[in-house]
């Protein structure tokens, strides 16, 4: 694959850059959770190594002699030889089954080797590959949510519409649900008071446990506020990522940045497992924790505001990505030789090889979460960072405790320049990348706290290594520039950017003139994005921060609708039944048609924000606002329409 043409502007912005060339593949496949934070003062929101960077495991790139000035037109970058503008026809009926059964075989056998149910969803995203198409029928798409007592706010039973329980939550909730083998994990805080010894007052981080039949509390992990670090720790953010259970065994990302291995009956099967047997509670409506990996102690982590990340799992290996930042001024890194990314034994906690390649570079914080695939025959586990690239590793290391690179590919333009607080033009990722057709999608964004901004959505070819990026810097002397963490290109020392022959880049995103008027308006624009991308039958649907949602063909990366819902979105979509959900920070969950024609059928307001993403498990939609989390089913005897 060669790309035609890479765009760079001294602004930093970068035009629609598609790249042709790219070669059909045959293989498919799924969201981050990211918490608000309530300062006064700038604040930041997240979102899912003992050894240095292990980049000298690939070998270094060369770059073309032209420099990227040019914009690509709209008639390039069509890897499949379509029209952008393809009709709905060009799809027919027997291709979409076709499609249709992939992903759900694909998703399917990701989640029963995780000893969960076949329509269970036993981590974010589903499965490893982290695309949110579960496999349902008859997935209602209006309900009301209902009424609750002013008093407890606790739900009042048979109200509302198509809902089948609702189970409250802490006063603020990021975490995203998670279903495995009858009971329901949420991350949240603990304005609920489900314990005793907690009352609702007490600030913790809370993974709760609900019974998948009634919604029933069944136990709950509780972390306490790490001491005098509000900056490492912030108040009332409570678990702000998702679970990753397998079998009997369950793993999280504590807000204080202990990763934990839990028993999934809790004390409720009146055992305690171990070796760790050391906690303060063995009531049955308590966690019994298998083994824990105090980040801050083992690695000398310093997160920024609070850990969070959605683990993933394969074979014996557990990927965590280790929210490694800055401080409290926003402009040191305390810790810029602490891992980044982690891998530890499941079952032991062991750390097995590390790696800190973003380092010095960190922007912000890092709260994207692992994705992991085996593309062409080779493992990947890619980890997107701080640093604004997203980097590809073999999962099982170099086999000496370091990390083994793959392949780096960075999701800024070279002139991009980064200003605190959200005014400049460079980014970092806190969405999760997914992997679809062998490719790897995903968007660059800010912190929520940020504010609006340009962004960037990507499609790379994994097959590649080495340094993937779209373009490489070079300076006066045409020597080879390390990257630098404000900017990696100045341009008025002297710098050049140029073109990388071995760029990884398919196609990049970030508007196309829809209503071809000869302008990329603001309604056509890619803006930041903290969510995950979700793709079916070849349409990549993605919200962006400034409360676009956008459709957009996934093969040549052009925009096939846009739709305003006037509110930022923090969750991702959920395709499922020919339908697409999606909520935004007013609380409001809109109901689309699968499809290239926009088409809208239904605007559910949850009563407060929406900051996660819905999720299918066993045809139940689970929906998760700030304070409750809804199961939600066709009670009304009405078949759904299936949106095709």
């Amino acid at each position: 694959m060669k790309s035609q043409t890479v765009l760079t502007l001294s602004t930093g912005l970068v035009l629609l850059f598609a790249l042709a060339g790219c070669e059909d593949s045959t293989a498919k496949e799924p969201g981050s959770g990211v918490a608000q934070n309530s300062k006064s003062q700038e604040v930041d929101s997240p979102s899912g190594k003992t050894g240095p960077a292990n980049e000298t495991n690939v070998e270094e790139t060369t770059a073309n002699e032209s420099e990227s000035d040019t914009v690509a037109s709209d008639e390039q970058g069509n890897a499949d030889g379509k029209s952008a503008d393809v009709a709905e026809d060009d799809h027919p009926a027997e291709d979409i089954v076709t499609e249709e059964k992939l992903n759900d075989s694909d998703t399917a056998e990701s989640v029963a080797a995780q000893g969960a149910g076949p329509l269970d969803w036993p981590q974010w995203g589903g499965s490893t590959s982290k695309n949110n198409t579960p496999n349902a029928t008859n997935v209602p798409s209006k309900w009301d949510a209902g009424d609750f007592d002013p008093q407890t706010g606790d739900w009042i039973p048979g109200s509302g519409q198509n809902i089948k329980w609702v189970a409250k939550l802490g006063s603020q909730s990021y975490g995203n649900p998670v279903v495995a083998n009858g009971q329901v994990y949420v991350g949240t805080n603990n304005g609920a008071g489900y314990l005793k010894r907690y009352p609702y007052d007490v600030d913790l981080g809370v993974l709760a446990c609900f019974r998948e039949s009634d919604g029933e509390f069944l136990w709950q992990h509780s972390s306490e506020k790490l001491v005098n670090a509000t900056e490492q720790d912030w108040p009332l953010q409570g678990i702000c990522c998702a679970p990753c259970v397998e079998g009997d065994r369950l793993w999280i990302v504590t807000s204080r940045g202990v990763v934990v291995c839990l028993d999934t009956q809790g004390f409720r099967d009146g055992e305690n497992d171990g070796p760790f047997a050391s906690e303060e509670s063995t009531a049955e409506d308590e966690a019994d924790t298998i083994w824990e990996y105090d980040m801050l102690k083992e690695i000398n982590l310093f997160q920024h505001n609070m850990c969070s990340c959605s683990v993933t799992v394969w074979k014996d290996y557990l990927f965590v990505n280790t929210s490694n930042g800055v401080d409290e001024s926003h402009d040191e890194i305390p810790s810029p030789e602490a891992p980044s990314f982690i891998a530890l034994n499941k079952n032991t906690g062991e750390l097995l090889w590390a790696d800190n390649s973003p380092g010095v570079n960190i922007l912000h914080g890092q709260w994207s979460s692992p994705t992991f695939a085996e593309i062409d025959g080779q493992p990947q586990v890619i980890f997107p960072g701080g640093d604004g690239y997203v980097r590809s590793f073999d999962p099982a290391g170099d086999g000496n405790g370091n990390a083994k690179l793959l392949w780096k590919f960075d999701t800024n333009p070279k002139d991009s320049k980064w200003i605190r607080g959200g005014r400049g033009t460079r980014n970092n990722i806190i969405g999760t990348a997914v992997v679809y057709d062998n490719k790897i999608y995903l968007a660059a964004g800010q912190d929520p706290e940020h504010g609006e901004g340009i962004g960037h959505l990507w499609c790379i070819d994994p097959t590649k290594r080495g340094d993937i990026s779209p373009t490489l810097v070079f300076d006066a002397s045409d020597n080879p520039v390390p990257h630098r963490r404000l900017q990696a290109a100045i341009l008025e020392e002297g710098d050049v950017i140029r073109d990388n022959e071995n760029s990884g880049a398919i196609w990049g995103y970030i508007g196309t003139d829809i209503n071809s008027d000869g302008e990329i308006e603001w309604e056509e624009e890619m803006h930041r994005s903290i969510t995950t991308p979700v793709i079916k039958d070849d349409l990549l649907y993605i919200a962006d921060f400034s409360g676009l949602f956008h459709c957009v063909d996934a093969q040549s990366g052009k925009a096939v609708w846009t739709y305003d819902m006037f509110s930022a979105a923090w969750g991702s979509a959920l395709v499922v039944d020919g339908k697409v959900y999606i909520g935004d920070e007013d609380g409001d969950v809109t109901v689309f048609k699968h499809g290239r024609e926009m088409e809208k059928i239904s605007e559910i307001n949850m009563g407060n924000a929406v900051y996660s993403t819905p999720i299918i498990a066993n045809g139940v939609l689970y929906l998760a606002n700030k304070t409750h989390l809804f199961a939600i089913v066709n009670q009304d005897g009405e078949p759904e329409p299936d949106g095709q």
